[in-house]
């Protein structure tokens, strides 16, 4: 797939599911690897993100069954990796290099993780300090301390840390670390970040402690062999939704997607831009809560996102950028200079391509102001390599008029691989017809937001 076409869209009115939570399915891979037996985790995303970390422990020893696209059974080897027969290519996933990072620091042998142009680009200084804290032989090979990262396992301590930076992954890489560490390893976030790390971990019975000091893992602990389902990713869900709800009467119900609510962020957001949404939480018997998202579409307005919202709307700010172009009035985003350091510079990136449809937009330091409702127009498009900024202006395309092509678009299927095919079926769908709400009333928490 080279490139997206897109038209703009008829009323969307329609359900759907997405493949499993990508951040959920790293650290269930990477966490079954560990444990005392087998496990069978359902709903794995089939991203090429996270066949990079299937393929890393597979290369690390750890036997991997995938019967399905979505299924993996892993056997567990009670803690205990094998030395790869050469570096661990991680292609394009920061957070496969980040928690193989704080996984192998403890081990008995070198180690040595490459990626892509684009990884190879990216911070991992933010890493790389808290592990030599903990007692680790860790490198950064390439300029600025960007990787190749050259890891030789050492014997590791626990320590308290504070994370100059809102990073879930950072998170996550010490408290791997810290599994394989003597004592407790405590980390302490500025903003609070996605939790799915500690609920894994929890989940698989390692003891971990979360007070006013932050979260903690003890050391010496071996996962407990236990099957896991994982939930759909509400990151993916995100174009779609937004798809919706910035059409005045539009209407998508999502259904089995995750909604942990260190990830629900993007629901509020929609509630004070005017949509109506609904949750309802179906299941929560492994930890990680799933259910269904409905979204009725209205004249949306801008807003503001800022502060403590930003690190758990990291992944959606591209298509919250979009929903600000289509709404009336000014959006706001800042605080948001992480944004600069992922795939590409999304600030920059989001900027162009805004304008080349035909939107207001001042690219600021650490975010984007944005002057919405000016008519868009099609334009020939690129992703920069980006399957954020791709999917997040194909959503754009459908409220264009003429034509918009997405170009260098392959690099879609790293988070979202059938996103062309759920595009097509989300603007042609067929069966599901209702103008009746699946759910009659808002869940506490964003009825409070709206």
């Amino acid at each position: 797939m080279d490139e997206l076409r897109i038209k703009r869209a008829p009323r969307i009115e329609t359900e759907i599911i997405v493949s499993g939570d990508k951040s959920i399915s790293h650290r269930a891979v990477l966490i079954a690897s560990l444990a005392n037996g087998p496990c069978v985790l359902r709903g794995f995303s089939p991203s090429t993100d996270c066949t990079h970390t299937v393929e890393a422990m597979r290369s690390l020893g750890i036997k991997i069954e995938r019967p399905e696209p979505e299924v993996l059974i892993v056997h567990g080897k009670k803690r205990k990796l094998s030395a790869p027969n050469e570096p661990i290519n991680c292609g394009n996933s920061g957070t496969t290099m980040r928690l193989l990072a704080g996984l192998l620091a403890g081990q008995s042998f070198k180690t040595r993780l490459v990626g892509d142009d684009s990884l190879s680009k990216r911070p991992m200084r933010r890493i790389v300090e808290p592990l030599r804290l903990m007692g680790a032989q860790i490198e950064a090979e390439g300029e600025h301390d960007t990787a190749p990262l050259q890891i030789e396992g050492a014997a590791l301590h626990g320590i308290k840390y504070t994370s100059p930076v809102a990073s879930a992954q950072l998170k996550s890489a010490l408290l791997f670390a810290g599994l394989f560490a003597k004592g407790k390893t405590t980390v302490l976030e500025p903003v609070a970040t996605r939790n799915h790390t500690e609920l894994m971990l929890n989940y698989f019975l390692v003891r971990t402690q979360r007070d006013e000091e932050g979260v903690s893992v003890f050391g010496d602990y071996v996962p407990e062999s236990r099957d896991f389902s994982i939930p759909g990713d509400i990151s993916s869900a995100a174009f779609w939704l937004v798809a919706a709800a910035a059409q005045p009467g539009g209407h998508l119900l999502v259904r089995e997607v995750g909604l942990n609510d260190t990830r629900t962020g993007i629901l509020g957001v929609l509630v004070r831009m005017g949509a109506q949404v609904r949750e309802a939480i179906e299941d929560v018997e492994q930890v990680e809560p799933r259910g269904i998202v409905e979204v009725t579409g209205a004249n949306l307005k801008g807003t503001v996102i800022q502060g403590k919202e930003v690190p758990q709307l990291i992944d959606e700010l591209p298509i919250l950028a979009v929903a600000g172009a289509l709404a009336r009035g000014t959006t706001m985003i800042r605080q948001a200079q992480e944004l600069r350091v992922k795939e590409t510079d999304r600030i920059a990136a989001i900027a162009h391509n805004l304008r080349s449809m035909g939107a207001q937009v001042i690219e600021l330091t650490d975010g984007l102001e944005i002057h919405g409702r000016a008519p868009l127009h099609g334009a020939r498009l690129s992703s920069f390599g980006d399957h954020r900024i791709a999917m997040a202006f194909a959503i754009a395309g459908l409220f264009a008029e003429g034509e918009t092509i997405i170009q260098d678009v392959d690099c879609v299927a790293t988070s979202y691989p059938g996103f062309d095919k759920m595009l097509h079926e989300i603007v042609n769908p067929k069966g599901f017809r209702t103008t009746t709400p699946v759910i009659t009333s808002l869940s506490p928490a964003r009825a409070e937001e709206s």
